[in-house]
């Protein structure tokens, strides 16, 4: 496909803010990188000047406008791009690209979507359709059902029996997102979550309490070659975003048979959404059994994206950026090892622990315990050989005075 294309567009993330920060700098700078290898001309829109890739050192042309399907529109119809990314800007990118393609800009202007098709986008993030999609193909998923509305988010609520988790659609950090444990916690907050969300749907599903989370990040190309790339395990349980949760990969607690179950149901989730390039998939496990549902997927480049390209030495970014140009697996090097083609799966010999790094002085009323909505604003990365001296080397780099779990004097 890439022989064709002299222009590609490139959405960003907009300006960074909680949940939706640096990590799309890292993932909107790989994907320029990649693009510009190709000799195509690059194209970025993205208000932040804050970052790396807003620099013409990444970028042949800059654009310092509103991340909005307006804004973009006007690059569009002023530099008549080839095609659009709209997987490495987060959320905001991918809505963006969704508001494109159902108000007719993109078939207007002869645009292509680079990637996973907006419909897969939109298989994977309307809580909805991802459920039926999930059903459809034999995937388990938690009992569950959409509202649009206060009233039938109740009455969802009352089929399915409390405590319920209440998952906004489109969208990113948890904004808007609750367990309710019971009909007085749900009516105080729903109003909340149907205006967090950008089609204003939300999902009803049964609270999975103290079950284990867990994710996949996955890689696929065009052809349906697919490699997992890490397995990463939240040490807080379910009910806890996993912006905010301590994770650790590659995964402790799992025998063979769970961590394989759920890595071949990782790739029936990323083909159920004609995933090109990367995505991370979300699962819960029983700690007391083998039963496990699929809880979400994100088909863009994330915050756990960025974690597991440094734990594994794997660029997945620009990886799945040379994915979207139409490159199969086994056609891209792994420019990190220099050695081993995008097919070979990373096998760690060492620990890697990430914990969120919370600034809670800096705003008013925040209400500081870990939830279902994401308030960190950072995270620290540390690499050892045992969990004790991993989680010991990531408490000391918070820079909060503490010297590890066990203090000295």
């Amino acid at each position: 496909m890439h022989e064709s294309l002299k222009k590609v567009l490139v959405v960003g993330s907009g300006p960074i803010k909680i949940a939706e920060a640096a990590e799309f700098d890292y993932s909107g700078s790989q994907a320029l990188k990649a693009l510009k290898e190709e000799g195509i001309t690059t194209i970025l829109i993205n208000s932040n000047v804050a970052t790396v890739q807003t620099s013409y050192k990444f970028a042949d042309k800059l654009y310092l406008l509103p991340v909005t399907w307006w804004a973009v529109e006007k690059v569009i119809e002023k530099e008549r791009p080839d095609a659009i990314m709209i997987g490495f800007g987060g959320q905001t990118a991918l809505n963006v690209g969704v508001d494109l393609y159902k108000k007719g800009v993109l078939h207007k202007y002869g645009v292509k979507v680079l990637g996973t098709p907006i419909e897969g986008i939109e298989r994977a993030l309307s809580r909805e359709k991802f459920r039926e999609t999930m059903i459809e193909v034999g995937i388990p998923v938690p009992p569950s059902l959409s509202a649009r509305s206060e009233e039938e988010a109740l009455e969802k609520a009352r089929q399915i029996g409390y405590p319920v988790m209440v998952r906004v659609s489109f969208n990113l950090g948890g904004r808007g997102s609750t367990v309710a444990w019971n009909e007085e916690d749900l009516k105080r907050d729903i109003g909340r979550a149907l205006s967090q969300s950008y089609i204003h749907e939300v999902l009803i599903e049964k609270y999975l309490h103290h079950w284990i989370e867990l994710e996949y990040e996955v890689m696929r190309d065009k052809h349906g070659n697919s490699a997992v790339i890490a397995c990463i395990e939240n040490l807080d349980p379910m009910g806890v975003h996993t912006g905010e949760s301590t994770v650790i990969a590659p995964c402790q607690t799992l025998d063979n048979k769970e961590f394989q179950d759920m890595r071949s149901m990782a790739i029936d989730v990323a083909k159920s959404i004609d995933l090109v390039g990367e995505c991370n998939v979300q699962f819960a496990l029983d700690p007391k059994g083998y039963n496990y549902y699929v809880i979400e997927t994100n088909p863009r480049m994330s915050r756990s994206s960025a974690l597991a390209s440094k734990a594994t030495g794997y660029p997945l970014a620009y990886v799945s950026a040379k994915l979207a140009l139409g490159y199969d697996l086994y056609e891209v090097l792994n420019k990190v090892s220099g050695s081993t083609c995008a097919c070979f799966e990373p096998s760690l010999d060492y620990l890697v622990i990430k914990i969120p790094r919370w600034d809670l002085d800096k705003f008013e009323n925040v209400e500081q315990f870990l939830a279902s909505e994401m308030k960190s604003v950072g995270e620290v990365m540390s690499i050892g050989r045992s969990f004790e001296e991993t989680l010991q080397k990531a408490i000391r780099m918070l820079d909060i005075g503490e010297p590890g779990l066990v203090g000295g004097k």
